[in-house]
């Protein structure tokens, strides 16, 4: 269709200049993309019970036996190194004078950090409202409860006689005629982590009880049934049951939300209120927090493109929420980088000889290869997930996510080991090599971890049923459009 010419104005006259089309603003509210795949409107409740519940509900398929037998040797490699250093002694370690802290606390401090990305996704993400979590929530939090146990299987193994020493180490006064030492770190840190390993199994076992009575209710064989029925505690949707849930749940994120900060804090006093230089700083708890929900992240991502994958959940697992956790991942790691540069500062703004030798050492000493590999890993791969194709694309994250993983074993192993091998006295020096106990321990722990894993995979849901419902957009109070 031709657009008419205007007649030419008449002679004489003052030619009033054109106007201005303007863009009409477009004021249509914008909306995000669907938490689940496909969902809409029409999407049928059963779907989703049947995803979520199939990997429990079926047999074990073969892939499930070959992953779980490919890390049972790995869990036996953790309990022959655990056996042969009860019946030897912790001499059978790498440990050494001046190293007298090795791979046994950096095992700890790594574990410890890998379960803060759990509580991290359940409880301050409830608070907040961030529904995205809901996909990853539940997986995270049992994570969560695996990393602690792996933790704790290292100070109980560091005093030699377990059944004899581990009573000694829980905050229980007058028990035996004597006081614990209250001023002690280490016992600050049995505290702090059986409160946060305490609350996080109720935060995670409350989340559970919708998805048992589920799993009840499908339940075809009697065993299961009773087993299920037992552990979902009655549970029968009723509205009063709900509302109480709700409490519940929200009572127990605000529990478990300054252990998120807490927790490692307190890890961190381990080295703070220490004398040894490297470890004399007040950055540390700000500094362990960070880097705990930045391995944390990390974790989750690695094994949750190994679930989405293998049991077919790429429609509630999507790549939004790959995109989501690999944002927060820049930023911790921008934290962690952050830290530390600003480590080497205060070293040198302090004016003590000693601060300023411990960070060169770091960086140029006989061990600075592991240093420069843990900065690598953590400050320098991170930052290529600023690219969006990077963090939607399971080809490129993986790696990624990967290193992250050991620059921060790495750096609790800068911090811990080459700190030590460099004292106030050049005659004190030493160095370093584990042995295969210490081997053992380590990458037995990852098997140890790996079991329980697929152990939870294959007899409970690991996915929120009810919040994965409640985030549909037909299932939201306004209209579809996420918060």
């Amino acid at each position: 269709m031709n657009t008419p010419v205007p007649p030419p104005p008449p002679e004489g006259a003052v030619a009033e200049p054109p106007v201005e089309q303007k863009d009409e603003l477009d004021l249509t509210p914008l909306v995000p993309p669907p938490l689940v795949a496909g969902g809409d409107e029409n999407i049928p409740l059963q779907k989703i019970d049947d995803d979520i519940n199939r990997p429990f509900e079926s047999f074990p398929t073969k892939r499930w036996w070959i992953a779980f037998l490919a890390v049972q040797p790995l869990a036996l490699f953790f309990l022959v190194a655990f056996v042969y250093t009860i019946g030897v002694g912790i001499g059978s370690w790498g440990n050494n004078q001046p190293v007298g802290w090795g791979w046994a606390i950096t095992n700890f401090v790594f574990w410890i950090g890998i379960g803060h990305a759990g509580t991290l996704i359940s409880a301050i993400l409830y608070l907040l409202r961030q529904k995205w979590r809901t996909a990853i929530a539940r997986f995270a939090e049992a994570m969560t409860l695996f990393a602690v146990i792996c933790a704790l299987q290292f100070p109980l193994v560091h005093t030699g006689r377990p059944w004899l020493a581990a009573y000694w180490l829980l905050p229980l006064p007058n028990s035996n005629d004597i006081w614990v030492n209250f001023r002690s770190p280490l016992l600050w840190d049995v505290v702090a982590v059986s409160t946060y390993g305490l609350v996080s199994l109720l935060f995670w076992f409350t989340g559970l009880l919708p998805d048992l009575a589920i799993a009840r209710d499908r339940a075809k064989h009697r065993v299961r049934k009773l087993v299920y029925g037992f552990l979902s505690l009655g549970w029968t949707g009723s509205n009063r049951a709900w509302q109480h849930y709700e409490k519940a749940y929200l009572l127990f994120a605000g529990l478990a939300t300054p252990l998120v900060l807490s927790v490692h804090s307190v890890v961190s006093f381990d080295f703070a209120v220490s004398i040894v230089p490297g470890w004399h700083t007040t950055i540390f708890p700000p500094y362990f927090v960070a880097g705990a929900i930045f391995s944390g992240f990390a974790m989750v991502a690695t094994l949750i493109i190994i679930l989405r994958k293998y049991f077919k959940l790429e429609h509630l697992i999507t790549k939004d929420h790959l995109d989501v956790m690999n944002r927060i991942v820049i930023a911790t790691s921008l934290m962690v980088g952050y830290a530390y540069a600003i480590e080497f500062f205060v070293a040198w703004y302090s004016g003590s000889q000693y601060e300023r030798f411990a960070f060169v050492n770091r960086a140029m000493g006989p061990m600075a290869v592991w240093y420069w590999m843990m900065v690598a890993c953590n400050v320098v791969i991170p930052q290529l997930l600023w690219f969006k194709k990077i963090r939607r694309t399971i080809k490129y994250l993986y790696p990624i996510v990967l290193l992250v993983n050991l620059g921060m074993w790495l750096e609790r192993f800068v911090i811990i080991v080459i700190s030590l091998t460099r004292d106030y006295l050049p005659t004190s020096w030493g160095s370093f090599a584990p042995s295969w106990v210490d081997v053992g321990l380590l990458v037995g722990s990852f098997g140890l971890f790996l079991t329980l894993l697929l152990l939870f995979v294959r007899f409970l849901p690991t996915i929120s049923i009810a919040e994965t419902k409640a985030v549909l957009p037909g299932n939201q109070p306004n209209g579809g459009h996420h918060e």
